[in-house]
């Protein structure tokens, strides 16, 4: 007890902020406090916080704006009921433009966060040190990727509670293609033409578009990066994900969150970290040899009060890609059933 206390009072000394977790030494997997609250970034981090915070920025107004999104179902459903009410095609046709161009924005974003979290992996897995070095030391900047995981979480969950975005996004396509036929060329075109069109249908025909385009950017970054091992963007993920679930589930530390949303903040970043991990890793998040403490992160879960968790234990149920293989365990199925 008295070694814990001197250990203890030894990591208060020397680490500030990062709080090293010595109370599960049974366990392997990566401990310590990660303040995102009040990570600020050091010289060495600037630049690339810099432009990640450019990006960010901008991430409420966008959650803000598909939030208050409402779609044109009416208009649209008058339009197609009576096809012969030139008025009531207007009317469909003008409501639904702004909103294509609204959702042009979300799209645009994404492509902005791809490129963020790009440069993320690229500072947070790069030699010499190792992933779990990267996060202790550049804590800004891994406070910025916990941020981006937060948002993707959140555009998610409000994307799939809205069915009126894929089917506005449809009728602007068909009425496009249409009138392409016709030769007749809408000012919207020079704003959302063909090509942006495909590439905005891929897109949110995706269940989970934000986490697709992290998933993809995860990939393409370990394709680029031949030299460096798939390990080293794993283990970043699966540290990130201990370092969340070690949070949560010790008071003394969980004690210093000081709101209720930056617990809520905590438990949505463990829980996109394991999915982004279960799409990237060959054999995902649930496996026997995973980094993860899969059944440790469910638990931890399951403790919180169940209204705020739902969504999350969802998330985790049906945006993963390995949770239904014969290596997951019966127990961590039946954990999530």
């Amino acid at each position: 007890m008295h070694l814990f206390i001197i250990l203890q009072l030894l990591v208060f000394a020397g680490m500030g902020n990062l709080l090293k977790v010595l109370t599960r030494e049974i366990e392997n997997y990566p401990h310590f406090f990660l303040d995102f609250e009040n990570a600020q970034p050091t010289e060495g981090e600037r630049e690339i916080w810099n432009q990640i915070s450019a990006v960010l920025q901008d991430s409420e107004s966008i959650l803000a704006d598909l939030q208050a999104y409402k779609g044109a179902g009416p208009e649209i459903r008058d339009a197609i009921q009576n096809p012969n009410d030139i008025q009531l095609q207007e009317k469909a046709w003008n409501a639904v433009c702004p909103l294509v161009v609204r959702l042009k924005r979300f799209y645009e974003f994404s492509i902005r966060l791809e490129k963020a979290l790009q440069s993320l992996l690229e500072s947070l897995t790069c030699p010499p040190y190792t992933p779990t070095q990267h996060l202790e030391r550049e804590q800004a900047l891994a406070k910025e990727f916990a941020e981006i995981l937060h948002f993707t979480l959140r555009f998610d969950e409000l994307k799939m509670r809205n069915p009126a975005i894929q089917n506005d996004f449809s009728y602007y396509r068909r009425t496009i293609s249409r009138n392409r036929i016709n030769n007749m060329h809408l000012d919207i075109e020079n704003e959302v033409n063909n090509e942006m069109a495909n590439r905005m249908s891929l897109f949110y025909a995706e269940a989970t578009p934000m986490l697709k385009t992290l998933s993809n950017a995860t990939m393409h970054f370990v394709s680029e990066n031949k030299t460096l091992p798939i390990e080293n963007t794993t283990d970043c993920l699966s540290t990130m994900t201990s370092v969340c679930k070690v949070m949560l589930e010790t008071p003394e530390y969980r004690s210093r969150f000081t709101s209720e949303e930056t617990l809520m903040f905590c438990m949505r970043v463990m829980v996109g970290v394991i999915i982004l991990y279960d799409h990237v890793h060959p054999v995902g998040a649930f496996c026997k040899t995973s980094k993860i403490d899969m059944k440790g992160c469910i638990k931890v879960l399951k403790e919180q009060a169940p209204d705020s968790v739902e969504g999350l234990l969802n998330a985790l149920r049906f945006t993963t890609k390995h949770l239904n293989d014969e290596s997951t365990s019966k127990q961590i199925r039946a954990m999530l059933q």
